[in-house]
């Protein structure tokens, strides 16, 4: 290696480094400062009545009720959910799908207001669907204790405290995936920790603090707070005529 080629290697490692390692330091402090195993927890009869404890808390009636609900998330993207009939239409950048909840091959893409077919509408249809999934959890979760697939356990806290660990076995867009839910002495949602494939560390907190009520009388967050990120939910609106 001649000395010039050793000083461009250098510079080039350099800045590699310099870039990298700054983050490899972060991801190791946040690691070991909240990395958590997946609590142990009950199944059974006091695990689902402080799941209904919850439900209870934020009038899971109302929110069974409601007929339509339109959100954005982060900014990024808007939501017209037909929740009656399993509908939703999902807006991005120039895109739109209008997506058939219960019979994902009736979804239609758009481009600029075109309907596009093919590869193009499977990924656009794909993508939408995972963008719903995640971005309706992040807004509706509490109330999904009880869909099928879901396991219910009691974890009691090392503060005495009682939680409520839910993990769903089959659905959404990463079946598996376990969040332990953090309740106020009614039995409504402070935050959740979790375990998920999605994230490179187990057991981060969001909040779910800053609620709103709908017009259909649906309980609703309007922000998560996880760790500095804030996840900004706006446009809420839940109707049931």
């Amino acid at each position: 290696m001649t000395k010039k080629s050793k000083k461009i290697f250098k510079i080039i490692t350099g800045v590699i480094i310099f870039f990298t390692l700054p983050s490899f330091l972060l991801f190791g402090f946040l690691f070991f400062k909240y990395n958590e195993d997946l609590p142990e927890g009950m199944q059974g009869k006091e695990a689902d009545t402080l799941a209904l404890k919850m439900l209870k808390a934020l009038d899971y009636d109302a929110f069974k009720n409601t007929d339509y609900i339109e959100w954005t998330f982060k900014k990024r993207r808007h939501y017209e959910w037909d929740k009656a009939n399993h509908n939703c239409e999902v807006f991005w950048k120039e895109f739109k799908v209008n997506l058939d909840l219960k019979d994902h091959s009736k979804s239609k893409a758009y481009v600029h207001s075109f309907k596009v077919e093919s590869d193009m509408a499977e990924e656009l249809i794909t993508k939408a669907l995972n963008y719903f999934n995640n971005d309706s959890f992040w807004l509706v979760a509490p109330y999904t204790v009880f869909d099928e697939g879901t396991e219910r356990r009691l974890v009691k806290l090392k503060n005495g405290n009682k939680a409520l660990l839910v993990t769903y076995t089959s659905g959404g867009s990463t079946p598996g995936d376990s969040y332990l839910w953090l309740l106020d002495s009614t039995g409504k949602p402070t935050g959740f920790k979790m375990w998920t494939s999605l994230l490179p560390i187990d057991g981060l907190e969001a909040s779910w603090s800053d609620w709103m009520t709908t017009k259909s009388g649906a309980q609703l967050p309007t922000f998560h707070k996880l760790l500095v990120l804030g996840l900004e939910i706006t446009h809420i609106k839940g109707t049931n005529d």
